[in-house]
């Protein structure tokens, strides 16, 4: 993914990742990476290997893009990407995935299917392909993840466009099945199925901080209660992408995640407390707060959004100035952005002058060109 935030609430968006260094579902014992593999080895964890058409070469964008994603509760959706000054560069649509539950018993908690690298916007379709849009208009076919229906596929695109980390959940009466792999984006190689494991919590692949490290969320299998902080990550786990071995632990039990992470790190909360952390899980400051919230930490690591608890504004740590908009995302470090319905436009708001300009197109806030952590 709350979205990554508010945008995360609607879809459920969010990630983890338990690893070697112990359990991460109820009951779950400490996983054991599995043997690589040259090809795609397990048919219930992916689909049938299929050649991506031939696409240009991914060049990374010149001044960063927000990714606005229209509701998936039709049977199409769009992305857009947006710049600074709220103009549509490019857009795209694809067929929804279809919803899935917890053998009925409960909804799931089904990942939004988007993913960011420093270069494109890649977002699944209904049959699991994988598509890319870049700032050019540039776009095509990547590849294909595991898709059903009762099984859905979170992605992660490294920041180079070279690797892809893939969930795959089967969802169940008792929670999730959860299956990692990871693989060459192009084509396939080098496959490595790295982890799985049984029970009342799943992963989220969300992103890559650098192209050594893979970033995960802990994440209900199945939607528990409401509330903004409801459905989304509970804590990330930074992961060797080749072994699923944990590295560091961000966020946690006591001090939930509380909106998508950036290249500077993440932000969690109590009920009275936000809290900025670094990659390796070290603490930066905190702030009090009214409530649990979302908040987005800005990709330089300098100020926090913290979307009001009553009014429709957001407040920026730590100097607490106000901005008039319900952000659910930064497009660079001096630009936040807000979603939308047919009830609300979508807004760029500068930070720095207080500028705020509509964007011409419906949507919520999905993540951000360069989409590296």
């Amino acid at each position: 993914m709350r979205t990554q935030g508010r945008g995360l609430a609607l879809v459920l968006f969010g990630l983890v990742l338990a690893s070697a260094c112990g359990p991460f579902g109820s009951g779950a014992g400490t996983p054991t990476p599995h043997a690589a593999s040259s090809s795609r080895t397990s048919s219930s964890a992916t689909p049938p290997s299929t050649a991506p058409s031939a696409n240009p070469s991914p060049v990374a964008v010149s001044s960063p893009l927000g990714v606005l994603v229209s509701p998936l509760s039709g049977p199409n959706y769009t992305v857009s990407l947006v710049g600074i000054d709220g103009r549509v560069v490019a857009s795209a649509p694809a067929t929804a995935p279809a919803a899935v539950s917890c053998a009925n018993a409960a909804a799931a908690a089904a990942p939004m299917p988007i993913s960011t690298s420093n270069s494109r916007v890649y977002f699944m379709d209904a049959q699991g392909v994988v598509r890319f849009l870049a700032s050019n208009g540039d776009a095509g076919r990547a590849t294909t993840v595991p898709i059903g229906p009762t099984r859905r596929s979170s992605f992660a695109v490294s920041p180079d466009d070279q690797r892809i980390a893939v969930v795959v959940i089967d969802f169940n009466a008792n929670g999730a099945t959860t299956k990692l792999y990871v693989e060459d984006l192009n084509g396939g190689g080098h496959h490595l199925d790295t982890f799985t494991d049984s029970g009342a919590y799943t992963l989220w692949a969300t992103g890559w901080h650098g192209t050594n490290n893979l970033v995960v969320a802990k994440v209900p299998a199945c939607a528990q209660g409401v509330g903004p902080l409801c459905c989304g990550s509970l804590e990330f786990h930074v992961v060797d992408p080749g072994t699923a071995v944990r590295r560091f632990t961000v966020g946690g039990p006591s001090c939930v995640i509380a909106g998508p992470p950036t290249a500077a790190g993440a932000v969690c909360e109590t009920t009275t407390q936000a809290t900025v952390l670094t990659w390796t899980g070290a603490t930066v400051g905190s702030y009090e707060i009214a409530g649990q919230t979302p908040a987005y930490l800005s990709p330089d690591g300098q100020r926090v959004a913290i979307v009001s608890t009553s009014d429709p504004t957001t407040s920026l740590f730590p100097n607490k100035a106000t901005i008039a908009i319900v952000a659910c995302g930064w497009i660079d470090s001096t630009h936040l952005f807000s979603g939308g319905d047919t009830q609300r436009q979508p807004r760029v708001a500068d930070i720095t002058t207080g500028k705020i300009v509509p964007i011409p197109a419906q949507g919520d806030c999905a993540g951000r060109i360069p989409g590296g952590l």
